[in-house]
């Protein structure tokens, strides 16, 4: 409605003018110069309210567009399938929750402001500029359908270079998170100079994109403003003979040739919205790719509810599972009774951490069953299944916050003596309490200020606080020494008593005393029992056993 109002007043301002030469100033009539005047002060000032109108309203819809957009991508990245997680690039996700989207707010805030507004100024303009004069309208017939061409071949060869353009931003986006991450890595490692030249190599060809892109872009611009000027230079030879024969007025030339501009900065409006909207389109199409990503099942809510109590019994029935085609876990059959403790061991890339990931569902077999207390767990509310399973990952990764708040987040209402309680079990009250903050200590991005082991240790104390009925600890200690483990592993014993554990582990003293091991090795399952069995029976196992302890 505002923009409306405001084309109607820009189009009426020719017109009131025309009047003025053509009525005022020729009969030399003051008083009519002044009323059509004061007509078109009160015209322009009440298109300039409904531009400020039009400005709040599409500044405040944009806004709202961006922070829904961004809010479903987060959502649907936080809900995407593992299996789709991995596909996608995590820098190339940044890049499309925070600039694709930008591009698509910038596009929908000139939609409102000015492209709204152009076809009705082009349209009008039209309407006012034929009826005005049909001799001159000759003009308009020539120099319209070129700028609409000149448009068209704009978009046709701007969508792929602004496509390149955004595949360059992610690699340089890869390549900057690369680099922040590991930045211990490249100072240890002395090549800060070469990851400043891969870093220059990677900007620089961001650089050649954006340029290649917005140089052949940038000869439309002055094409249009040519060919708008050709038409202005027509229209005035044109109006100069007719006013020498008499057959037309200076108002309406004045008038016509305002009409014209306003019709051609229409179209070259319409053409710099078209440029955004290009760049717009490209981002839409990639957060469309994240957005149209079908769940595989994983986040869906089941037919069966999650029972109210475990008991803890999983079986695992001819499980296979395989990533991108490459095989990780061939018919495994595994029975983990209720309460009991199962080590698995096997070299590096056999398949443990994918077959632990099965059971809180981060991750759906290709073949086979998994259960819990015989209930297939496909058919179970993953979200309430979770909710009983704890699970501490082979990198421990914290987030920013105080150590209270990283402990808490296992269990939101979690009691201050549940907390200390689960972080004397996991071995870190007494370095918390070293801090001169104890537990209201800040935790920098990732736990940066801590070590690998206070790290991992909180990351158990995070699962303990939990008080599940199922506990995975994926290579939870690799990174603590071998008296604080026996320490959490005693611990453990006493808190594992009645629920159900699974520890992977790449030292065979940490799950010595399970009540059975798991050996896999290339994604089968080579040995199951206990650890005396084993050494008699599964040559894997042996052979890890007299690697570490070489008395085997």
């Amino acid at each position: 409605m505002f923009v409306a109002l405001e084309a109607v007043c820009d189009l009426l301002q020719p017109t009131i003018m025309a009047s003025i030469i053509d009525i005022g100033v020729a009969n030399r009539d003051l008083d009519y110069v002044l009323q059509q005047g004061g007509i078109m002060l009160l015209v322009t000032a009440a298109g300039a309210l409904a531009a400020t109108a039009r400005n709040i309203i599409s500044s405040t819809v944009s806004q709202r567009v961006g922070t829904e957009l961004r809010s479903q991508v987060y959502e649907k990245i936080q809900t995407l399938p593992f299996t789709m997680v991995d596909k996608f690039d995590r820098a190339a996700l940044i890049t499309r929750l925070t600039n694709d989207v930008t591009q698509i707010q910038s596009l929908v805030n000139g939609m409102m402001r000015i492209s709204l507004k152009a076809p009705i100024l082009c349209i009008g303009g039209l309407i006012m500029a034929v009826s005005l004069n049909p001799r001159l309208s000759v003009v308009l017939a020539g120099v319209v359908p070129v700028v609409g061409l000149l448009i068209a071949i704009n978009m046709k060869i701007g969508y792929p270079m602004f496509l390149a353009v955004q595949s360059a931003l992610d690699q340089m986006n890869r390549t900057v998170r690369e680099t922040v991450s590991g930045v211990r890595v490249v100072r240890a490692f002395n090549r800060f100079s070469y990851e400043q030249t891969k870093f220059a190599t990677v900007n620089t060809y961001f650089r050649e994109r954006s340029e290649t892109a917005l140089r052949r872009m940038a000869v439309f611009g002055p094409s249009i403003a040519l060919t708008m000027n050709l038409g202005v230079v027509a229209v005035l030879w044109l109006g100069g003979r007719g006013v020498k024969s008499g057959e037309m007025q200076v108002g309406h030339i004045i008038a016509f040739i305002n009409y014209m501009t306003q019709i051609l900065f229409a179209l070259v409006i319409i053409a710099l919205v078209f440029n955004v909207f290009v760049r717009a389109r490209v981002s839409a199409r990639r957060i469309e790719e994240v957005l149209n990503v079908q769940a595989d099942g994983t986040e869906e809510l089941a037919a069966d509810p999650a029972p109210l109590s475990f008991r803890g019994r999983i079986d695992f029935e001819q499980v296979s599972f395989a990533y991108d085609g490459t095989l990780a876990l061939d018919n495994i059959s595994l029975t983990c009774l209720p309460g009991e403790t199962v080590g698995i061991i096997g070299p590096t890339g056999a398949g443990k951490s994918t077959l632990v990931q099965l059971i809180p569902r981060l991750y759906e077999p290709a073949a086979g069953t998994v259960k819990l207390d015989g209930l297939d767990i496909h058919r179970l509310n993953p979200r309430l299944l979770r909710d009983r399973i704890a699970f501490v990952p082979q990198k421990a990764l914290l987030f920013s916050g105080t150590i209270l708040d990283n402990i808490r987040w296992g269990k939101e209402g979690a009691t201050s003596a549940e907390i200390e309680t689960a972080a004397r079990m996991a071995q870190a009250h007494d370095f918390v309490m070293d801090f001169p903050e104890g537990y209201e200590t800040r935790i920098g991005q990732g736990g940066v200020n801590l070590s690998g082991g206070q790290k991992q240790r909180l990351a158990i104390a995070r699962a303990l606080v939990r008080k599940p009925a199922i506990l995975i600890l994926d290579d939870a200690t690799s990174a603590v020494d071998v008296a604080t483990e026996a320490r959490i592993r005693q611990a453990l014993a006493a808190y594992a008593a009645g629920l159900t554990c699974f520890i992977i582990a790449q030292r065979i003293s940490s799950i010595m005393t399970a009540d059975k091991i798991a050996v896999l090795d290339e994604g089968k399952l080579v040995g199951l029992g206990q650890h005396e069995k084993l050494l008699a029976s599964c040559a894997v196992y042996r052979e890890i056993c007299q690697s570490q302890l070489g008395g085997c």
